[in-house]
């Protein structure tokens, strides 16, 4: 077994042993992926450019492992392999932004 299916079914015995599938619905599994990233927004709110890098690790690490179970169980419910749709997302992205133009700058796709 690897590490993602060890983890996916850790996921689920915590759900499963709690009867929390019954609120695991694709809507609210969206919603809760979109709060957690609100509250890895906040460890930055405020916070001037210099500083954003040294933000405290433990606080981060938490709301990313909030987002990525989420964003696992989200997956998992729609049987998505989540490594190929990371790696389809980045050959998509590799059309939309080659690097012959892409590289140095944060232009959107269409103003390349």
């Amino acid at each position: 077994m690897d590490k993602y299916e060890e983890v996916i079914r850790e996921l689920i015995n915590f759900r499963d042993e709690r009867d929390w599938a019954q609120f695991h619905d694709s809507k609210n599994l969206a919603l809760a992926i979109s709060i957690e990233a609100a509250e890895l927004n906040e460890i930055f709110l405020w916070k001037k450019d210099s500083e954003s890098e040294s933000i405290k690790l433990d606080k981060l690490k938490e709301e990313l492992a909030d987002i990525l179970a989420f964003s696992f169980l989200l997956a998992e419910k729609h049987h998505l392999d989540v490594f190929q749709i990371v790696l389809d997302k980045i050959r998509k992205n590799a059309e939309k932004y080659p690097a012959e133009k892409a590289k140095g700058t944060a232009r959107k796709y269409n103003e390349l």
